[in-house]
């Protein structure tokens, strides 16, 4: 065979592969689900859609030519739906990563599930601690949220700080729950204080319970409560403490799963004037004054990719849609820094190493990131964390049922 025609057929066969790699791209089309409580926490999901829906449309929804899609997965906060969903993100071969909601429940239950089977899974809210920490180097949960390793102390700090010192803890009695009691009573041990009474509570809780509970809260000598549940038990015991008289009446620090609902529209402002209640959040807000360029940037960007948003005010649950806008800009960073190759299971390791190894800053809403993850181990159980305590601050509902941020 001739040189000439060893070359023309080298470079017929290289044409060939480079058709046919760009025919494979042209074919392919990655989809991302997003797996959360739709049904219930209905205003956190949506935030987090909101987020995810902005971030992507800054990319055009496009990585590498490969187009991005975002697929619906509503668990209605039963972990036996997640793993359906989780199962159905696994026999989708188009399938490269999921996105979680505000229950850390499902999380709990199918975290074994999730990275026995290498699903990479993205948090933007779900709080319980033991999410992120796996039980061995195998983990594919990243989280930008609070964390409950951090939230319990820091809810416990800031009512210490207030001059509270007889605190009762009132949580769901979910794993949610009982990792917060674990935090919040080593917060208050160390300040040399012990919760003056523990009650739990089940999902739908019912009013008369509540006054019932609130009646020996008080009785029991408390002078602040520490509550840890979602947006309808919650707004239960809300109204139930509305409902007593002012003297037995105490005030609440709460976890932030009371904002992920329709807490504000079912505790107006006029009901919410006749408690103290604040609760946790994180460092940035669309209502913060003097917002800077970027998060006009981000907002404008907001209101072109959802229908429904026309302003800051209709992001209902702030919190989500800054945590999923950032940890999506996280992961386009992740993605920009390998080379996909169509195929879901190589490209979801290379995306998952990518992750940990980030070699350039992220701006966010809330920061810029220096490298937010970083290699899981047990002697670094923070590595999938990409948030601390100094991310971390108290807000209130104003008048308008808008969170706003405390200094």
């Amino acid at each position: 065979m001739s040189s000439i025609k060893f070359v023309l057929m080298w470079l017929a066969s290289v044409s060939f592969a480079l058709t046919l790699t760009s025919t494979v791209f042209a074919a392919q089309k990655y989809t991302i689900y997003l797996d959360a409580d739709f049904s219930g926490a209905t205003a956190s999901s949506q935030a987090i859609k909101q987020g995810i829906t902005t971030a992507l449309a800054e990319v055009d929804n496009k990585l590498q030519g490969i187009p991005l899609a975002l697929v619906i997965k509503d668990h209605r906060a039963n972990s036996l739906r997640s793993k359906r969903n989780l199962e159905a993100f696994l026999a989708d071969e188009q399938a490269l990563m999921v996105f979680s909601g505000l229950h850390s429940p499902p999380l709990l239950a199918n975290k074994t599930f999730i990275n026995d089977n290498k699903i990479l899974l993205l948090d933007p809210w779900a709080a319980a601690g033991p999410i992120t920490r796996s039980a061995s180097d195998q983990n594919w949960i990243f989280r930008l949220s609070i964390d409950d390793s951090n939230a319990g102390r820091f809810i416990s700090q800031k009512a210490l700080e207030q001059g509270f010192t007889k605190p009762y803890l009132l949580l769901e009695d979910t794993g949610w729950g009982r990792s917060n009691e674990k935090t919040m009573t080593q917060a208050l041990k160390e300040a040399s204080i012990k919760p003056v009474g523990l009650s739990w509570f089940n999902w739908g809780a019912g009013k008369n319970h509540a006054k019932v509970l609130l009646r020996d809260i008080k009785a029991s000598g408390a002078d602040v409560i520490f509550f840890v549940g979602n947006s309808a038990e919650g707004a239960t015991f809300t109204h139930a403490m509305v409902e007593l008289p002012e003297n037995v009446r105490l005030p609440i620090r709460s976890h932030w799963g009371i904002t992920g609902g329709d807490f504000s529209q079912k505790v107006t402002a006029s009901e919410r004037e006749k408690i103290d209640l604040q609760f946790i959040q994180t460092n940035f807000s669309f209502l913060n004054e003097n917002l800077s360029t970027f998060a006009q940037h981000v907002l404008k960007q907001a209101v072109e990719s959802n229908i429904e948003i026309v302003g800051k005010r209709d992001i209902k649950a702030q919190t989500g849609f800054v945590h999923a806008y950032d940890l999506t800009r996280i992961v386009i960073a992740a993605i920009r820094q390998v080379k996909l190759t169509g195929d879901k299971n190589q490209d979801k390791m290379l995306v998952h190493n990518a992750l940990e190894n980030l070699a350039a800053p992220v701006q966010g809403l809330l920061k810029t990131y220096q490298r937010p993850f970083s290699s899981f181990s047990k002697r670094q159980p923070n590595a999938h964390e990409a948030l601390t305590m100094d991310d971390y601050s108290m807000g209130r509902y104003n008048k308008q049922n808008e969170v706003v941020l405390l200094k």
